[in-house]
C-alpha cells in the first residue's frame, strides 16, 4: 500500500511538467526552438510569496526569456490581470537577486516576459486566443491611451486541439488523452474514484504517461479527486448565482414595468452570466431590444 502525502496540494499539470526535461520539451514546441540542455532552465515558480500570498503554476528563465505558465480547467478572462501581478513579483525578485540598481544612470536589462495559459476546460474555445490586460480597463475615458499592457496567450490543450503542438510535445498529447479518458468515464456515470483507477490502468497499458503514472499513481489519484471537487464547487456556485439572478430579475421585473427598470434588470442579469435570451424572458421585453442592450453592455465592459 502506497501512502499518500495528505499535504500534497499540487496540480496534475504541474506534476506532469515538473521535470526540466518535460518542461523544455513543451517550451521548444511552444517557441519553435531546439534547446537540448534542460539545465539551461532556471525555475522561478512563485510559491507562497510573503505578504502577497501568491502562487503560480510554473515560471522559468531560459536564454533571457522569463516564462510564466498557468493551467486553467475553467474559462477565466482575468488571466492577464493575474499575470501582471505575477510578473511584477518575478521582476522584483530578479532585480533583487541580480543586485540591479533602479536608481542609477544606466538602463537595467530585464528578461523578456512570455505568459501562456494552458486551458482544458469543458467550454469550447479555439486553439489559441490572445487576452490583454487592457481588456479589463474602464471605458469611461476611452480617449486616454493606457500606460501599460500585458498579454496572455491561451492555448486550448483539450484532445483534438492544437494538433501541431501536440505532435511536437508527446507529453502534452498524452496529458490531454489522459484527461479526456477520465471525462469520458465519468460522463457515463462512473464514480470519479473508479474512473481514475480504471483510466490509470488503461493509460499505463497503452503507454500514455505510463512511466509517470506508474511512479506517481497515489499522488495522481489524490490530486484528481481534489481538482474535480473544486471544479464541481465552482460550477455549483455559478449555477446558484445564475438562479438567484433570475429570481431577482423576476421580482424586480414584476415590481417595475417601465422600460428603464427593465434595462437596469437586464444589465444586472448580464453581469451574472445570464444570456440576452433568458434576460428577455425574465424582463418580459422584446428579445431584439434586450439583445441590443446586451451588445451595448459588452462594448462598455
Amino acid at each position: 500500500m502506497v501512502k499518500v502525502n495528505k499535504k500534497y496540494k499540487d496540480r496534475l499539470f504541474r506534476m506532469v511538467f515538473n521535470r526540466k526535461e518535460e518542461l523544455l520539451s513543451l517550451y521548444n514546441a511552444i517557441s519553435h526552438s531546439e534547446y537540448t540542455n534542460p539545465e539551461e532552465l532556471e525555475i522561478n515558480t512563485l510559491v507562497d510569496v510573503i505578504y502577497m500570498k501568491m502562487k503560480n503554476d510554473l515560471a522559468f528563465l531560459i536564454d533571457d526569456v522569463l516564462n510564466l505558465w498557468e493551467h486553467q480547467s475553467t474559462w477565466n478572462p482575468n488571466m492577464p490581470v493575474r499575470g501582471t501581478l505575477y510578473i511584477v513579483e518575478e521582476y522584483r525578485r530578479y532585480i533583487e537577486q541580480n543586485e540591479l540598481n533602479l536608481y542609477g544612470s544606466r538602463l537595467i536589462t530585464l528578461p523578456i516576459p512570455q505568459f501562456y495559459v494552458f486551458y482544458n476546460g469543458l467550454k469550447e474555445e479555439p486553439d489559441c486566443i490572445e487576452l490583454k490586460l487592457s481588456d479589463a480597463f474602464s471605458r469611461v475615458h476611452s480617449e486616454l491611451e493606457p500606460c501599460m499592457e500585458f498579454k496572455a496567450i491561451m492555448m486550448n490543450i483539450n484532445r483534438g486541439h492544437n494538433e501541431g503542438l501536440m505532435k511536437q510535445c508527446s507529453t502534452l498529447r498524452e496529458y490531454a488523452e489522459f484527461v479526456a479518458r477520465i471525462r469520458e468515464r465519468t460522463k457515463d456515470g462512473t464514480a470519479l474514484g473508479t474512473a481514475v483507477e480504471d483510466v490509470m490502468d488503461s493509460c499505463i497499458r497503452d503507454g500514455v504517461l505510463a512511466e509517470f503514472l506508474s511512479i506517481h499513481r497515489a499522488e495522481v489519484f489524490e490530486v484528481l479527486l481534489t481538482e474535480y471537487d473544486e471544479q464541481r464547487h465552482i460550477a455549483d456556485e455559478k449555477e446558484l448565482s445564475r438562479r438567484e439572478g433570475k429570481e431577482e430579475g423576476r421580482k424586480e421585473g414584476r415590481a417595475e414595468g417601465t422600460l428603464e427598470k427593465a434595462h437596469e434588470v437586464a444589465v444586472n442579469l448580464f453581469a451574472k452570466g445570464i444570456s440576452a435570451e433568458e434576460a428577455a424572458s425574465i424582463c418580459g421585453e422584446d428579445s431584439s431590444l434586450v439583445a441590443e442592450w446586451h451588445r451595448e453592455w459588452e462594448a462598455a465592459k
